[in-house]
């Protein structure tokens, strides 16, 4: 399993997921270009002191990480969120090596990705709320995946 943010854009965000991926050692893909320095005082605050213990990986572009993460075999299926579309997360099945993507806080994942990439999970939420934030979507994903995968074994 691994999380990958597209174009993330607040600092704060991005860190709470760095520690999350800390905490569970998931690996980290972070999707330029970025909202913020990668050095960034709010970013390096909210992954506090885990940041030698993130598995990271900074692509340039969306190329460049598909060039890196989709040449394994076999192939890893790239698993993408949206809060307007998608199977809802309680019946999505997980597989071992998915990569999760998240879009930018602000908009969301591009429609090339959605072109590319058929598989979808949502998070259910009130129609009254327009989505959840950033890490805290992550943190959903991450578990449930790892749950129906095995992933938490050891911890």
């Amino acid at each position: 399993m691994r999380l990958v943010l597209y174009q993330p854009q607040i600092p704060p965000n991005t860190g709470n997921v760095a520690r999350l991926c800390a905490a569970t050692s998931t690996p980290l893909h972070l999707i330029e270009p970025l909202g913020f320095k990668i050095d960034d005082r709010h970013l390096k605050r909210a992954g506090l002191d885990y940041w030698p213990h993130v598995d990271l990986s900074v692509h340039p572009h969306w190329a460049a990480f598909e060039a890196a993460y989709l040449c394994a075999a076999p192939l890893p299926r790239i698993v993408l969120t949206s809060a307007r579309g998608g199977v809802p997360l309680q019946s999505f099945a997980f597989r071992p090596g998915d990569a999760i993507v998240l879009g930018r806080e602000t908009t969301g994942l591009p429609d090339f990705l959605h072109d590319l990439y058929p598989d979808r999970v949502r998070i259910p939420i009130n129609a009254s709320v327009r989505s959840l934030n950033l890490s805290t979507a992550a943190g959903i994903l991450l578990f449930e995946a790892l749950r129906q995968t095995g992933g938490l074994a050891g911890f």
